[in-house]
C-alpha cells in the first residue's frame, strides 16, 4: 500500500534514541493504529507492549528478536513481526523508512 486515507494523525511526534529514531503515529480508516518513521544508522534496542508488524519501506536493517541468537536482514519492502511485551536488536545499515503496525 503506497498510501492511506481517512486518517487520524497525531501531531505529536515519537523522537527516540536522541532523534535518531522518529516516528509518527496515527489511526488508519478501520481504527488500527500505525506509525510511520525513519531510522538513522545505529544500533537500537526497542521495547514492545503490543505485538508488531514493521514494514521496511526503504532501506536495510539487520534485527535479532529477543530470545534468538541469530540476526536476520531485512531490505526495502519486507516485514518482521515482535511479539507483545517483548523486545528487539535492530542494527541500521542504511537510513530507513518504515511503517510499523500495531497488532490488537
Amino acid at each position: 500500500m503506497q498510501s492511506f486515507k481517512d486518517v487520524e494523525l497525531i501531531k505529536k511526534a515519537n523522537i527516540y534514541f536522541d532523534g535518531n529514531v522518529t516516528s509518527r503515529t496515527f489511526i488508519d480508516s478501520n481504527g488500527d493504529k500505525k506509525s510511520l518513521g525513519i531510522m538513522m544508522v545505529g544500533e537500537y534496542l526497542f521495547g514492545t507492549v503490543e505485538a508488531e508488524i514493521m514494514e521496511i519501506i526503504e532501506g536495510e536493517v539487520e534485527v535479532k528478536l529477543k530470545g534468538e541468537e541469530e540476526w536476520k536482514t531485512y531490505k526495502s519492502g519486507s516485514s518482521f513481526s515482535i511479539p507483545s511485551n517483548s523486545s528487539f536488536d535492530i542494527k541500521v545499515k542504511t537510513i530507513s523508512d518504515y511503517c510499523c503496525s500495531y497488532i490488537k
